[in-house]
């Protein structure tokens, strides 16, 4: 595969940055993660506008913009497209190489294009697992790569047959997953997270129009643990996952498959990304 970083396109066994760049010393960076639908990337400046959103809530000053990134992230996935294949494409700012270990200099731009893998088809047809953690992430609205207690959670989820791992706050308040948005539904009506405390994502919105376009009710508001008894259906959103079904929380199982309205949200996402170009 070719990666970009600071104005050259190498190699991956060539692309490589400095031990003393921030990201690796202080995990000061940020990053946007996205995919391709027919070789496009899908919803790319929406991502875009989110890295940059992240560098300035992480104060990590930079030099570029949307139209700069967006020129670049296209070029490198020209130079990796090969026919019949669909791409993620990995996008990182980092606060440069710091000759005192703390203090920001030139940043660190880097673009990686890497073949999609999918999720076991199985999961959307029968649905997943999630178990939760009581854990609030630093500044939620920005993506950086301090992800030490999430790829932590994980391992764990793994162990316990989950595909990801529910986050909550010390209240007990349902927040986010550890690389996922989290909707339920109950009487008929989609509930999620309110952006205060959680990561903005993409798919969210997505699906969240789709689900105004097709007179579904959509909430957002504070949702607590102890309302699980109350769902109907739950799923999870990511660039990644797309639309994931879940039965089960915990040891609480919320249904024995995927709910019509996920099912409904699920075919109108397979139809948007069908045509997407």
């Amino acid at each position: 595969m070719i990666f970009y970083i600071n104005g050259k396109f190498l190699d991956e066994k060539e692309a490589k940055i400095s031990v003393y760049d921030l990201g690796l010393l202080r995990g000061y960076a940020v990053f946007d993660f996205l995919r391709t639908y027919n070789q496009k990337p899908f919803y790319l400046d929406d991502h875009l506008k989110r890295l940059l959103n992240s560098a300035k809530l992480i104060g990590l000053k930079h030099n570029y913009n949307l139209k700069f990134l967006r020129k670049i992230t296209l070029q490198t996935l020209k130079k990796n497209i090969q026919k019949g294949l669909e791409y993620n494409i990995r996008i990182i700012l980092t606060g440069g190489n710091s000759e005192d270990f703390i203090s920001p200099s030139k940043p660190n731009l880097i673009v990686m294009i890497t073949p999609l893998k999918k999720l076991d088809e199985k999961l959307y047809q029968k649905g997943g697992k999630l178990i939760t953690k009581i854990s609030e992430r630093i500044l939620p609205q920005a993506k950086t790569i301090i992800y030490a207690e999430a790829v932590k959670f994980i391992q764990e989820a793994k162990k316990k047959g989950a595909i990801e791992v529910l986050l909550l706050d010390k209240n007990k308040k349902i927040l986010e997953c550890t690389t996922s948005n989290f909707f339920a539904v109950i009487n008929g009506k989609l509930i999620t997270p309110s952006t205060g405390k959680i990561l903005s994502g993409i798919t969210r919105k997505i699906v969240i129009n789709l689900a105004k376009k097709l007179k579904i009710p959509v909430i957002e508001r504070e949702i607590y643990f102890n309302e699980i008894k109350k769902f109907d259906e739950a799923f999870i959103t990511a660039s990644n996952k797309e639309i994931l079904p879940i039965i089960q929380i915990d040891n609480f199982k919320i249904s024995t498959q995927p709910g019509p309205i996920t099912k409904t949200l699920m075919s109108q996402f397979k139809e948007l990304t069908k045509n997407f170009k």
